[in-house]
């Protein structure tokens, strides 16, 4: 026995070292003595963060409804309607920006309308946000149904027999129950949205986020320039899953 623990632990740290490796070779290759932004970084950290803040809330929004909603309802097709919330998620990145692109393009039977009324779903704010969506929902959606599946369906059942709503019920047991679940959700949401290339690369080139930025730098300046932005994304991804994660067990620990 202790030897197959010796063993696991083995294993366990020698994958620990492969995931961390590349990270390691990021500061070993890091110009410190020469770090410094390239023109235009810090307007794609504004949009990145702007927007994938908007992108954020949208998902929440329309996100946390469809989670319960499958959490707690059989119906009839119910397969297909978890299919159809998989699909951007297993669709290749590229391919989803082509789709996102031939739909609402100027020239799309869903973007002509709004082209007329000046309103440009591609290569623009809305576009960006748009593709940020699309990546990133599925991954929040996921967590968000899985949290609410664990918590147990007699606590919302003993709620409505003590003369609360379906939404009291909801806003006073279900969600204070699921928080981590959802706080994880939406942490893996933001920064997947942040990170998105593939798709915002096809319908949203312009404005720049920080990934098409990273790659433009690359292309113009060369692999020296990307280190410096992408200490700054790391910045600026990594506080909002470990501040909703520390916020949402520090709740589950006060049990509020």
């Amino acid at each position: 026995m202790s030897r197959a623990r010796h063993l696991l632990a083995a294993c366990g740290g020698l994958g620990l070292v492969l995931l961390i490796l590349p990270f390691a070779g990021l500061v070993h290759s890091t110009e410190w003595t020469h770090f410094r932004l390239v023109p235009g970084d810090f307007d794609a950290v504004r949009v990145s963060l702007i927007y994938t803040a908007a992108a954020l809330a949208i998902i929440i929004g329309f996100g946390t409804p469809v989670a319960y909603w499958l959490a707690r309802h059989r119906f009839h097709g119910k397969w297909l309607a978890e299919l159809l919330i998989l699909l951007p998620l297993l669709t290749p990145p590229l391919a989803m920006g082509i789709l996102l692109s031939t739909l609402y393009g100027p020239y799309g039977w869903a973007g002509a309308p709004f082209a007329k009324i000046g309103v440009e779903l591609s290569n623009s704010a809305y576009a960006f946000v748009l593709a940020q969506v699309y990546s990133a929902a599925p991954y929040y959606i996921v967590a968000a149904r899985a949290a609410f599946e664990a918590v147990p369906g007699e606590l919302e059942q003993v709620a409505l027999t003590l003369g609360k709503t379906r939404w009291q019920c909801f806003v006073s047991v279900t969600l204070p129950l699921a928080r981590l679940g959802l706080a994880a959700g939406a942490a893996l949401a933001w920064v997947r949205a942040l990170g998105e290339f593939g798709v915002v690369l096809i319908i949203a080139y312009f404005p720049q986020g920080i990934p098409v930025k990273l790659w433009v730098n690359l292309q113009d300046y060369g692999l020296s320039a990307v280190y410096p932005l992408l200490w700054l994304f790391f910045l600026i991804a990594m506080p909002v899953p470990l501040l909703l994660g520390i916020l949402s067990r520090r709740q589950s620990a006060l049990g509020t």
